[in-house]
Formats: structure tokens, sequence, C-alpha cells
């Protein structure tokens, strides 16, 4: 049986949106009015943030505040490596914004760097921009590209000062490694809202991609198995899921809802048959915001999400 680690990451740095941060505390609000002992059961470790940072005038404009994102995903790498000195754990990470997948990723590939790992994205964005491409300079819109080492000097629009590029390649190298993660070894699910110059990866690399017309025909159960099917070259398998994944019907209290997205049951139902496999080895949930929701709906539907995984963990494995 897999014993659950909670590392709860309540840095907001990397967004363009002020509020994540307080989305953990959210979901602990959500399984109080639930009744649910969830949050005493499972115990979280908190990573230090540096949010402090929000109130200091921003110094790279094609990458926001990336030296305080590149010391959280440092200590978050740090955390996420250490849960697996005991095989028994499994670690899942609830973080502000999607930044700290880099140290996600980074801290399972320190662990086990021999390990080929495959990545299941579950998000409405690719999170594919580097500074030379980014239309925000908002980190958490540059995670999937760190990891995989991506510049993307062909569709550069941005000329980002020595600095920038400086802590851009320590991102990318976190850890030592880079890049962590193959193009083939990525699959994408809900996938809609994004970029051109991140189109363009997608396309050049031929990734694979679940759109919602995709889903619908199919079934979330059927997208799982296909997923995990593609991935079984893999050794390990991480998923990020991403709440703006979800319908912006849903999806009120996140920074970039989208349309066209999946149902919380389908995004519910998709992370549970996703569970089912023991070469998955840890699951982030990112990005719920309760200042832009009305009665702490997105962290209710994230909880129920949430112990629903937890238990597919626990009973399954």
């Amino acid at each position: 049986m897999k014993t659950i680690k909670l590392i709860e990451v309540k840095s907001e740095i990397g967004a363009g949106t002020r509020g994540s941060s307080l989305g953990i505390d959210a979901i602990k609000i959500a399984a109080l009015d639930f009744g649910s002992s969830y949050f005493r059961k499972h115990k979280p470790v908190e990573v230090p943030n540096e949010n402090r940072l929000l109130l200091e005038p921003v110094v790279h404009d094609y990458a926001k505040r990336i030296k305080g994102v590149l010391t959280v995903c440092d200590r978050v790498a740090k955390e996420v490596s250490k849960t697996y000195s005991d095989h028994r754990n499994f670690p899942i990470i609830l973080a502000g914004d999607h930044s700290s997948a880099i140290g996600t990723v980074t801290g399972i590939k320190m662990a086990f760097p021999q390990k080929r790992l495959g990545l299941i994205w579950i998000d409405a964005h690719a999170d594919f921009h580097s500074p030379y491409t980014t239309p925000s300079g908002n980190m958490h819109g540059m995670t999937l590209a760190a990891l995989l080492g991506e510049d993307n000097m062909e569709q550069a629009v941005n000329k980002p000062d020595e600095e920038t590029i400086e802590y851009w390649n320590k991102l990318k190298n976190l850890g030592g490694i880079c890049p962590k993660v193959l193009y083939s070894d990525v699959v994408f699910i809900a996938l809609r809202d994004l970029e051109a110059q991140e189109d363009s990866i997608i396309k050049k690399h031929k990734m694979r991609s679940f759109n919602l017309l995709e889903i619908r025909r199919k079934a979330v159960e059927r997208i799982a198995i296909e997923s995990l099917n593609y991935l079984d070259q893999c050794e390990l398998i991480y998923i990020s899921f991403d709440v703006d994944s979800m319908d912006s019907n849903i999806s009120k209290g996140t920074g970039t809802p989208a349309p066209n997205g999946i149902s919380e049951k389908e995004a519910g139902n998709l992370v549970y048959y996703l569970l089912r496999n023991r070469k998955v080895c840890c699951l982030e949930m990112v990005e719920i915001n309760p200042t832009l929701d009305k009665e702490n709906l997105m962290a209710e539907n994230a909880f129920e999400i949430l112990y629903k995984a937890t238990n597919q963990i626990t009973n399954d494995f």
C-alpha cells in the first residue's frame, strides 16, 4: 500500500493574476465543508515561498520573478526527491501557480536519474513559452519549455537581457539534468488555448494531444488507456492537473479559464483511471484561485478530485 505524502507550494510568483497562493487553504476549507478529515489524516509539508517578491518591482520583463521561481523550484525539487527515500511514498503536490511543476519533475528525476519519465499534462495551456517567445513574461507559461530545455529561437520575438538568459539556463538545468523529459514522452489532455509559437513546437515534434472532441467521442477511460499506452516506453509517469483543464463555466476560480474544457466529473474520472497504472509516481494539482470564485466552487471540485485520486492510490497500490 502506498502512503500519501502531501507537499504544499503556496507560491504564486509565476502567475499573472494574484490569488493562487490561497488555493490550498481553499481546498482545506472545502474539505471541512464536506466534513472530511483528509488534512488531518494526510498532514502536509509546506515548501517556503517567495511571494514577498510580489511587493517588489519586476526586474526581468520577459521572465517575471524568475530568480524567485528558481529558488522555489529548487526547494520543491529537494522535497519531492526526499519523499522517494521510502519507496512506499506517493507525493501529491498542491501548488499555487504551475511553475512549481519545474521543481516537481526535477525532484522525480533527481530521485530516479536513470529512469525515463513520462508527463501527462492535463491543462488548457501548453506552457511552452520561453523568455524569447512569451507575450506576458509570466513564468507559469514557461514550465514545459523549461523541462524540455526548449528556447524556440525559431519563433523568437523578444530579446531578453543577459541576466534573464542566465537564470533561464539555470532553471532549464535545475538538478543538473536537461532535458528532463523527451518530446515523445509528453501527452496533452484538454489542451486548447495556445499561441502560434507553442503550436509550432507541438506540430514540429508531433506531440500527442487529446482535444475535447476526441475526449467526448472516446470517453475519459479510453483516453486514460491510450495516454498510458502511448507512454508505455516510460518507466515512471507524472500527472500534472491544472484546474483550467475544466470548462470555464466550471473553472471560474482560476487565473486563466478557457471555454470548451472537460467537466468536473470527466476530470475526476480521468485522474482516477490514470492512477490505476503503477508507473504513475506523482500527482500535482495547480492554479486554484478562490479570489476569482463564488462560494469556493473550484476548490470544492478540486477536493473531490483529490479525494477520489487519493482513494485510488491508497487502495490499489
